[in-house]
């Protein structure tokens, strides 16, 4: 899965289908980021739209997705949007996204608690989530993402990492985890990577 995905990128990247933003629908994309997730009571607290990343709500405004717990793996929610339930579920649980999964206003959202390891891959990057969150920084409306990441030899064993994540720019439209063919048209893909001078990595 992750190799197909990675590939895919590779190609689209070599026909120059990678863009800046515009009017248009587009995926963001973050790259590779390989964002350690510790295994305590905080975890790592990401803002998708800057990528800025903390060890607390605090060191890091507006953040998103928060997955975290020494006990098993779960995400926290944060107050927007209104009632924090922002993890795709079914029912009741985080649920492993498939790469053929659309992530969008019909599914149902709630708060990820620590529960239901059977649901990962361990050893295996291909643990996948979607979530929903509140894009303060352009529109205030909701918009839905995809993250993927990788996990030991159990929930809580280290190295747990994000390995990258994407969301669509505009709001109320769905995402699947998928990079669309080059030839799409209206979408073109936004590397975060380019905007590394607006990231920070706090301790």
């Amino acid at each position: 899965m992750a190799t197909r995905l990675e590939a895919h990128l590779a190609a689209i990247a070599a026909t120059g289908a990678i863009a800046p933003a515009s009017a248009q629908a587009a995926i963001v994309y973050s790259g590779i980021v390989n964002i350690n997730i510790p295994s305590n009571v905080d975890g790592v607290y990401l803002n998708v739209v800057t990528g800025l990343t903390g060890s607390s709500s605090t060191l890091t405004p507006g953040w998103d997705v928060n997955p975290w717990s020494a006990t098993g793996l779960g995400f926290f929610s944060p107050a927007a949007p209104p009632g924090g339930a922002y993890v795709v579920t079914a029912p009741g649980f985080v649920q492993n996204l498939g790469f053929d999964f659309h992530v969008g206003p019909a599914n149902q959202y709630g708060s990820g608690t620590p529960a239901n390891v059977g649901m990962w891959n361990l050893n295996s990057s291909a643990n996948v989530i979607g979530f929903r969150f509140q894009n303060e920084f352009n529109d205030n409306q909701i918009h839905y993402g995809w993250l993927r990441f990788s996990l030991g030899d159990s929930a809580i064993a280290q190295p747990r990492t994000i390995i990258e994540y994407a969301y669509e720019s505009t709001a109320g439209v769905g995402i699947s985890p998928f990079i669309p063919s080059p030839g799409s048209a209206g979408l073109l893909l936004v590397a975060l990577a380019s905007t590394a001078g607006r990231r920070r990595r706090h301790a």
